[in-house]
């Protein structure tokens, strides 16, 4: 980058900081740009490379590669091309946001910011062009804050602050260098060395104390959740298996990947962790090779007058058999429009997205929730969602379910007993591992414990696919994953006139100790299985074998603190809304009363413990009372020590005593003795002006023995004569009884 002008003082030195500072500014600013993931590949690349040039070129004294007129002419290029860029390349870039043509318009500005920073970082010469390429990076962090909500943003926005307060008091600094006269400071100078580190010190403190007030503000004045276009994302999750139509084999897939697709926290019900999975969706019917749901309108969930989505009672036996689960859950992009939740979810409250724009209609957002109790926010969950929910976990006893009965209602029967033709062996199995069993959950209890002691769990798909893959799993390869644990136990279940459904999800996931929150990732998916009982509704059974632990390394425990942090993020920040300023007001208020009683007992101890040390002191006082004198001798002896300037500068004004003889003791001295000349002259209506000279103010004085002490104070304060000094304190003493005996002659004797 090139210098802008040349030859005033300080012209070199800040001109290497502004260009260094203006630099590293459109670099953060770039990079928090491209690393949202938003921006195509072309967009991505070739700034950061023509930046890194631009560096290395700089580093070597090259001068600006464009001219001013050259630059001028590709920018003009450049808006001659912007149409093509909004309707082709950045229109199809838009293609499935939320609102493709806002979209389309946000990317093309942001090729023409990028396209013009670089014309212009080539071709900088004056201030005007630093100034204007520190406001296009202000311009690229503002995109950046809309197309991104993620945390790496505001690290990149910290540096950025610190670098546009630095940056611009650069600019400022070199403007008002223009014209000065002076000895010019070269880089690498010690000069320049102390400039640099008083105006990097200078952008810290500054850019610390905006960042100070700024999040006072922020926490005060709740806003929006999220940027228009914040959470969307281009590239969602293509996890498969949560939808209607889900064949054996694809969650087994999901489980290769270690993705983050959720994270939740308990509220309340943390107790039952051990047993919590993440319901997306349940499937009825089975065809050999599939699992689906046959067609049918599900319910309209419309959120009431507090943000709540009632999702239905709970069945009638649970009332009493169940633990409330509450919980938030902080959901990644995904290409599905299950929402996962605990089973059996009875309200939700959250952020959704709502149905398209339609002319002459307010747009809504609604839930729903088809016949298996799955829901689904029908808008696709193509950003980041943060919910919150409460559910009804099953904690029904075994005694009870073992009574239930099999009067299952028609409805029931109709569409969780279906069945495929089957390998006339799975119903045989069926029934000689339930041989024993006299009830509907013995049963599957069995069945469940028999499928995870007597069959191994592997990721490997068969290759190549058997024409059954159900009987193959069960009579001849015995190892499997999960779908095909919960295929077996839910087809032998449905053999024994056991109403069951085939559920698709996500285990509880990884406890972070850290935050107190479950992270969830893909390898997480799991499938298992639902029994009905009547007047309990569905209970949840596993019949798959436990998976080994993995043991976690350092990185780990970093990731886990990262995770933490994410979560917070997104929910005190990017969801910062009038909810949790209530919340985080009540919180500080309760904060504030413990706080206070705390404090209040503390000194009421402290006041209890003073009083009994008081009569203890009394009673040992009265057994010796010459402890008191030496008490009192000590703590006066304590207070001489503590005040012992005040006594030294006492008796030196005073009597003319002074611990120490030298230049500076002796100058501290006069100083002393014409303060209290002053404060003599004041009581008698005499008050020193501070634009007046001490022999100026002596000369309105109608006491001669006060100019003469002036001018005993000016040789002992700036010529040092020790012998003007000791004058100076008899003069003073003889003036004191002076002014006092003129006093009592004016009272008549009495005192004044």
């Amino acid at each position: 980058m090139p210098a802008a002008t040349t030859t005033q003082p300080a012209a070199a030195a800040l001109e290497r900081y502004l260009e260094v500072s203006l630099f590293l500014l459109l670099l953060v600013s770039t990079l928090a740009l491209v690393t949202t993931g938003k921006l195509d590949l072309p967009s991505t690349v070739l700034p950061v490379v023509l930046l890194g040039v631009k560096a290395w070129r700089y580093r070597h004294g090259c001068g600006p590669e464009l001219s001013a007129r050259t630059a001028n002419r590709l920018v003009a290029a450049y808006l001659a091309f912007l149409p093509v860029d909004l309707w082709w390349f950045s229109g199809e870039m838009a293609q499935g946001a939320p609102v493709p043509l806002l979209y389309a318009i946000l990317l093309a500005t942001i090729h023409l910011m990028l396209f013009t920073m670089l014309v212009r970082l080539y071709s900088a010469r004056t201030l005007r062009d630093y100034a204007f390429l520190g406001l296009l990076g202000f311009a690229m962090m503002l995109a950046a804050a809309v197309l991104t909500v993620d945390t790496t943003y505001l690290a990149f926005f910290v540096l950025f602050l610190v670098l546009a307060i630095s940056t611009f008091i650069g600019l400022e600094m070199r403007r008002s260098a223009e014209g000065a006269v002076g000895e010019r400071v070269a880089p690498g100078s010690p000069a320049a060395a102390r400039l640099y580190r008083a105006l990097r010190s200078t952008s810290a403190v500054m850019a610390a104390g905006a960042l100070l007030v700024g999040t006072a503000l922020f926490f005060l004045i709740p806003r929006y959740r999220a940027g228009y276009l914040g959470g969307y994302t281009l590239q969602p999750q293509l996890i498969s298996g949560f939808d209607d139509d889900v064949t054996l084999g694809q969650i087994g897939e999901i489980k290769k990947n270690t993705e983050v697709v959720l994270r939740a926290r308990l509220t309340q019900g943390a107790a039952q962790a051990g047993t919590l999975r993440w319901r997306g969706i349940a499937l009825a019917s089975f065809d050999g090779r599939r699992w689906f749901n046959p067609p049918s309108a599900p319910r309209v969930i419309e959120p009431n007058a507090g943000g709540w989505y009632p999702l239905g009672g709970a069945p009638a036996g649970l009332y009493g058999n169940a633990v409330e689960l509450r919980y938030s859950i902080l959901l990644e992009p995904l290409a599905s429009d299950a929402l996962f939740v605990p089973y059996r979810a009875v309200a939700l409250r959250g952020v959704f997205a709502p149905e398209p724009e339609r002319l002459g209609r307010l747009r809504r957002s609604y839930l729903l929730m088809d016949a298996t109790e799955s829901l689904s926010n029908p808008y696709q969950n193509f950003t980041r969602r943060l919910y919150e929910g409460i559910s009804l976990l099953p904690a029904v006893d075994r005694r009870v379910l073992e009574a239930a009965g099999t009067d299952y209602p028609e409805p029931i029967r109709e569409a969780y007993l279906q069945l495929p033709a089957l390998d006339p062996r799975v119903a045989a199995l069926a029934e000689e591992i339930a041989r024993n069993a006299d009830n509907p959950f013995r049963k599957a209890e069995v069945i469940e414990r028999y499928l995870r002691t007597r069959y191994g769990y592997t990721l490997e798909q068969p290759d190549p696919p058997p024409a059954d893959p159900l009987a193959h799993f069960l009579f001849e390869r015995r190892t499997g994953h999960c779908e095909y644990f919960a295929t077996a136990m839910t087809v032998m279940l449905r053999t024994l006139g056991i109403p069951a459904r085939y559920v698709n999800g996500f285990l509880a996931g990884e406890y972070n100790e850290i935050g107190g929150d479950f992270i969830v990732r893909a390898s997480d998916a799991h499938s298992w299985v639902e029994a009905y009982f009547p007047e309990y509704g569905w209970i949840s059974f596993d019949p798959t074998p436990p998976a080994d632990p993995v043991a976690r390394g350092w990185l780990g425990w970093l990731a886990l603190y990262w995770d933490w942090f994410e979560l917070r993020w997104q929910e005190w920040v990017i969801n910062y809304d009038v909810v949790h300023q209530q919340t985080l007001l009540q919180e500080l208020a309760q904060e504030a009363r413990a706080w206070l009683a705390a404090a209040q007992r503390f000194w009421r101890e402290q006041r209890r413990a003073a009083v009994e040390a008081v009569k203890s002191g009394q009673a040992v006082l009265a057994r010796s009372p010459h402890l008191l004198f030496a008490l009192l001798a000590g703590l006066g002896l304590v207070l001489l020590f503590i005040r012992r300037r005040v006594l030294r500068d006492w008796l030196a004004v005073r009597w003319g005593w002074s611990l120490r003889r030298n230049e500076r003791s002796a100058a501290r001295v006069a100083t002393l003795r014409y303060r209290e000349l002053l404060r003599l002259l004041e009581r008698r209506g005499y008050r020193k002006s501070p634009a007046q000279t001490p022999r100026e103010f002596a000369q309105q004085l109608p006491w001669p023995a006060a100019t003469t002490l002036t001018k005993l104070y000016e040789a002992a304060r700036y010529g040092a004569q020790p012998a003007a000094l000791e004058a100076m304190g008899t003069l003073l003493t003889e003036f004191r009884r002076t002014l006092d005996t003129s006093r009592e002659q004016h009272t008549g004797g009495k005192p004044a």
